[in-house]
């Protein structure tokens, strides 16, 4: 079982890009909404260093906040399907 954590927030379309993507292929993940104030990311940018969303959280693949919806289906595809 995948260990995946997704930072996101409500109605962001690049975050639902990426659900799409884990729901395709059947990956249990932990959401964590973020505020919708980018000063208030603290805990998203304690992770990836960046207050952008999404960003997803693999630590079974030392994945430690990676950024930015097509770079995370790309792996996605690649580490699970």
């Amino acid at each position: 079982m995948a260990n995946l954590e997704l930072y996101e927030l409500e109605g962001c379309p690049y975050c639902a890009k990426v659900k799409r993507k884990l729901d395709e292929l059947d990956l249990e993940y932990e959401s964590h909404m973020v505020p919708r104030s980018h000063s208030e990311r603290t805990e998203v940018e304690a992770v990836s260093g960046q207050t952008g969303v999404p960003v997803l959280v693999d630590e079974e693949h030392d994945v430690e906040g990676m950024p930015e919806s097509d770079d995370i289906v790309a792996y996605l595809e690649e580490t699970y399907a």
